[in-house]
């Protein structure tokens, strides 16, 4: 697992034989990077090339002018075996020392020359699927280092429990190169299925920090494996250290720990892809040089330690021996299950970051699914010729890329030179030096533990990174399946704590679309939108709201509008919430913690001034549990009753809206409805109830909130002001001398006109038309040409929700079954939608009379992009204003042409400040 992060490639992955380290990136769909968890490897060999974009996409641009981008190109056999011969440098020491990492128990030392082999034929295989089914020409696969550790913990367990109930070495031999292929063969059908049934977003459960302290542990592993096969000993735990305290041990550990440095440095500094397969060569030769300068031969070497053991040769036969189906402990089978799933999650991860590594660096899309069913195959073959898990080797197959020799002749030839290492008698063991092959190992230990010790720390947060220690430390001491769990549970702890650390509550400035009268409006200005005290107040939730969160939610809401609570009614709140530990801890928790937050709140409980409505924005809020349901907004409903508040939300997906009714936090549909059309005939003297009450928008909310505010604090009937907007024309000229659309400027425009503009609006009616809709009838539809905008003067229009599971009525999933929720519409004149399925549709907004609406679309001439519909039971009569009789104002009534701009400027400044995306 060769690998490093790209300071400059965040996405980017790599592998160097056997390759792979990670960071932080996405997982793919269909060869698309998503920025979620950091991509787990990095090219080591390549990575000058990737660190300058410039130079790399100059090459492959090269590559295909040259015609080499196709297969075969101007290529030869010479150029593909002198590809296939890098590769198979860069592998084959990199094999062997995976297989001292897989079979390091000292039961498999007898037989460890024909286990490698075997490693190297598994790779064999690899490199055939991969040549038979993946998409890509340059492919590249071998046995990799994802699954290396799950091998190695399964090979000792079995190991381990046959001689301690007395078995012997050939049972132990029989029964790991049984279950190993097994496990292999069983994960290619599962990567298999997650590509066939497009369901690798599985594997993207996994935290990156937990990921990244396996890696990290990959990485100590991998060093730990290497200074032994220089050493010649057996290092599996911590206190195995202690051999280099023995001056000739760590004389030969110290020319591995060098060389491994020198690859370090090689790959991430070199700029031309030949050096560091020269340098795999250069250093082993350099070691016979010395010997034969100083006179040294090759058995006083073996004699000291230098070259591994002689050894009879190894036939090819000899491999078919090693297993007997009559001595394997099939029992242990069941024992490695647990293992086995810990590595489907990480070899799926690690396989699905190599394709993503491929597709980025090559700047094509790849089918991620497809190329992952690639991979299952490979290593179901691999398991049924009794081989190991492996995958894409990312910089191999990227360095081919690179060459544009893009021809699976390359693979052929790589197969061809794994068959002819399996095939000869001569094992590599005892003539390589083992400082080299060990130099193999701790090269990638030192980029793994660089990578995610060192580097990773400027990537990630500091819990984070917190997370990745304790994942890499429980390894350590539990092992790998538990430490892994101790990860993910750390990460799911740190996960709900901050959760519920960040405030998912905040104040927003917004006001309805209500057209009021100068003398309402002035109302409002001074009272219920007043900076030091205003009467309405909106808070825009976001984010999940669940029982982790409930208590500080709901502190921050009671301080952002001033409210205090007395002791008691913090004990009752902490006896009814099932996860404040104690009255007194819920007492120390309200506290205010800052001198800041402490005079804010002495300040407002000095003036007594708390608003008399407040109205919540749930449009943001994703989900909602039962816990807070109750500790949360059912206590701050009861809160705000005993002071007078009235408590309105609005915007609640349907799943939110019947867990508030669920817990009687909010009115069931009907009584609701009763309490709505009460409050606003003034038919009630009590406005509270102790309950939230429910709108589809906060637009009706807050218009609903203004209008019970304007009774309050004007001597006049709140229906005299309503029917000013609401009742036909012939009421309103009973009170205003002007037509209704006239009326509608002035109050919009109220302090924008002069006495000589406010005349020019009478003339206002022969430049539009109006136009009514009977309930549910389309005004217009979307995608359609945007012929003219409207201003609504009697009745609603309704903007339909357009998107999924948009419909009002859905079916809730609870305990007792599934049960319907149906979306509360804010007032009951107002009919559900019909979509063209049929089926019912929810609503984004509602344009009562005044609500100007279709004019971006109209103004920028792009094609609609929304729908309109008539929504009240009445229907609606709208005034349409066309491009033709706009141009027909401003030639003849420039002034009157102007007072129009004027109003759609107004209205568009109003949306504008209403919206809260740039907050």
């Amino acid at each position: 697992m060769y690998g490093s992060i790209n300071e400059n490639d965040e996405n980017g992955t790599g592998d160097i034989g056997c390759r792979r380290s990670g960071s932080e990136g996405g997982h793919v769909e269909e060869g698309r990077a998503q920025p979620q968890a950091q991509d787990k490897k990095t090219t080591l060999i390549w990575k000058s090339e990737r660190d300058d974009p410039q130079r790399n996409n100059k090459n492959i641009s090269d590559a295909k002018e040259r015609g080499h981008d196709t297969e075969g190109g101007h290529y030869n056999i010479f150029h593909y075996l002198i590809y296939a011969l890098i590769n198979v440098i860069i592998a084959v020491p990199g094999l062997y020392g995976y297989a001292s990492v897989i079979f390091n128990h000292p039961s498999f030392q007898p037989h460890i020359a024909s286990l490698s082999k075997i490693v190297v034929f598994s790779s064999l295989i690899h490199q055939l699927g991969f040549l038979l089914f993946s998409s890509l020409d340059f492919s590249i696969g071998t046995v990799q280092d994802a699954g290396l550790i799950f091998l190695s913990a399964m090979s000792n367990d079995i190991a381990q429990k046959i001689l301690d109930n007395g078995g012997t070495v050939d049972e132990v031999v029989s029964t790991t190169l049984v279950i190993l292929p097994l496990g292999t063969a069983a994960l290619g059908l599962v990567l298999i299925l997650l590509g066939k049934f497009r369901l690798l977003d599985i594997v993207s459960y996994l935290p990156m920090p937990v990921i990244g302290g396996y890696l990290a542990f990959i990485g100590y592993f991998c060093l730990e494996a290497g200074v032994a096969l220089c050493i010649g000993k057996p290092m599996t735990t911590l206190s195995d250290w202690h051999y280099l305290l023995e001056p000739h041990l760590l004389l030969l550990a110290t020319p591995g720990l060098i060389s491994a440095g020198l690859l370090t440095v090689i790959s991430r500094k070199a700029t031309n892809d030949a050096v560091l397969p020269l340098a795999m060569v250069i250093i082993p030769a350099t070691f016979y040089l010395v010997l034969f300068i100083s006179g040294i031969s090759l058995a006083e070497a073996r004699d000291n330690g230098w070259v591994g053991e002689e050894s009879p040769p190894v036939p090819v036969t000899d491999i078919f021996h090693l297993v007997d189906f009559n001595l394997v402990h099939w029992g242990l089978v069941r024992d490695c299950i647990g293992t086995w799933v810990g590595m489907v999650f990480i070899v799926s991860f690690a396989s699905c970051l190599d394709i993503a590594a491929i597709s980025m660096d090559m700047g094509e899309a790849l089918d991620t699914n497809k190329e992952m069913m690639t991979v299952g195959v490979s290593n179901l073959m691999s398991g049924l010729f009794f081989g190991f898990t492996g995958s894409y080797i990312f910089s191999q197959t990227i360095f081919t890329y690179r060459t544009g020799c893009h021809s699976r002749y390359i693979g052929v030839f790589i197969m061809v030179a794994y068959l002819a290492v399996c095939v000869s008698t001569i094992n590599i063991l005892q003539i390589a030096p083992l400082f080299f092959l060990g130099a193999t190992l701790i090269f990638i230990g030192y980029d793994l533990l660089w990578e995610w010790l060192i580097d990773i720390r400027v990537k990630i947060f500091f819990m984070e990174y917190m997370i990745l220690l304790v994942t890499f430390v429980a390894i350590q001491i539990v092992g790998m399946n538990f430490g892994i769990v101790i990860g993910v549970v750390v990460a799911l702890f740190e996960h709900v704590a901050s959760t519920t650390r960040e405030s998912s509550m905040g104040r927003v400035l917004k006001r309805s679309r209500a057209v009021w009268s100068s003398d309402d409006w002035v109302a409002l200005q001074t009272y219920g939108y007043s900076v030091d005290d205003p009467k309405i107040v909106t808070l825009e939730l976001r984010g999940p709201v669940f029982f982790g969160s409930s208590q500080k939610l709901l502190t921050d809401i009671t301080d952002e509008i001033g409210l205090s609570m007395s002791e008691e009614e913090i004990k009752r709140i902490a006896f009814q919430s099932p996860h404040a530990s104690t009255p007194m801890s819920s007492l120390r928790a309200r506290r205010i913690k800052s001198p800041r937050a402490a005079k804010k709140k002495a300040k407002l409980l000095s003036k007594n001034c708390h608003p008399q409505f407040v109205v919540l924005d749930f449009t943001q809020m994703n989900n909602l549990d039962a816990s807070a349901a109750t500790s949360c907004f059912l206590q701050l409903a009861k809160l705000c009753e005993k002071r007078g508040i009235l408590l309105c939300a609005a915007g609640a997906i349907p799943r939110v809206e019947w867990m508030l009714r669920s817990h009687d936090a909010s009115y069931g549909y009907d009584e609701e409805i009763e309490i709505k059309n009460e409050m606003l005939s003034n038919q009630s003297n009590n406005l509270n109830h102790g309950k939230l009450i429910l709108f589809l928008t906060i637009f009706e909310a807050l218009e609903f909130s203004e209008r019970l505010l304007i009774e309050r604090v004007t001597t006049k009937m709140p229906f005299e002001r309503i029917s000013c907007l609401q009742r036909g024309l012939s009421n309103v000229s009973g009170e205003f001398p002007h037509h209704q659309l006239t009326y509608i400027f002035l109050n919009v425009l109220r302090g924008d006109l002069s006495e000589e503009e406010k005349a020019a609006v009478d003339c206002i009616q022969s430049y539009y038309e109006e136009a009514e809709y009977q309930r549910g009838q389309s005004v217009f539809k979307k995608n359609t040409h945007p012929d003219a905008f409207y201003i609504v003067v009697s009745g609603a229009v309704a903007v339909p929700r357009d998107r999924q599971g948009s419909s009002p009525s859905v079916m809730i999933r609870s305990g007792a079954g599934s049960v319907q929720s149906t979306r509360s519409l804010s007032s009951s004149n107002l009919v559900e939608l019909m979509g063209d399925d049929g089926h019912h549709k929810s609503v984004d907004s509602f344009h009562k009379v005044g609500g100007i609406f279709g004019y971006c679309d109209f103004l920028l001439e792009r094609y609609r992009t929304f729908d309109a519909v008539a929504a009240s039971a009445e229907g609606a009569m709208v005034a349409v204003f066309t491009k033709s009789n706009l141009e027909k104002m401003k030639n003849e009534n420039a002034p009157l042409y102007v007072i129009v701009q004027k109003l759609l400027l107004r209205a568009s400044l109003s949306d504008l400040a209403n919206c809260t995306c740039h907050n």
